[in-house]
């Protein structure tokens, strides 16, 4: 890389640090180059990037962002992933991890809030955005068919009634 695609890369990266909703910092010591790529594909399907960045402009693109508490993660063979949902980046760290043993999750940031290992783990057990908006719709939709159910059970009822009444005199 020469110096303008340095400053390129650390301009995005800065932007990465500062906008996206969570980042991941990990060790990928002894991961082949195709167990890489299919971490980068499962974190691709889940809204998300993998990016194999050097410590040093890694930390030059933390300065000045709100994510800058993470700076002493990055020592040894580091990747970063992150993703806009706050919860897809650490779910599929914490998959992965857990298939392969050579991915050492270290921590990272959530918006200002700095998370270790565990608390990326932590993230990683919540639902996804996706899961709670259904949840949400699913209770609020729910209340409006029983307010329909029983607005409609009276008139329902009354019908009944007189096809009940109209059977007796046909009998008759």
């Amino acid at each position: 890389m020469d110096r303008a695609e340095k400053r390129e890369f650390v301009a995005n990266l800065n932007q990465v640090f500062d906008n996206t909703g969570c980042v991941v910092v990990a060790h990928y010591s002894g991961l082949t180059v195709a167990q890489i790529n299919d971490f980068r594909s499962k974190m691709r399907e889940a809204g998300g990037t993998v990016k194999v960045a050097k410590n040093r402009l890694a930390k030059l693109a933390l300065q000045g962002t709100k994510s800058e508490g993470i700076l002493a993660l990055f020592e040894g063979q580091t990747l970063i992933a992150y993703s806009d949902d706050p919860v897809a980046a650490p779910k599929v760290a914490n998959d992965f991890a857990k298939t392969n043993d050579k991915l050492i999750i270290l921590g990272g940031a959530m918006d200002t809030t700095v998370l270790d290992a565990d608390g990326v783990k932590a993230l990683a057990s919540l639902p996804s955005l996706d899961e709670l908006r259904a949840k949400i719709v699913g209770m609020v939709s729910t209340p409006a068919t029983r307010v329909a159910q029983v607005v409609n059970a009276p008139a329902g009822q009354l019908a009944r009634v007189f096809d009940a009444y109209a059977r007796k005199d046909e009998a008759a």
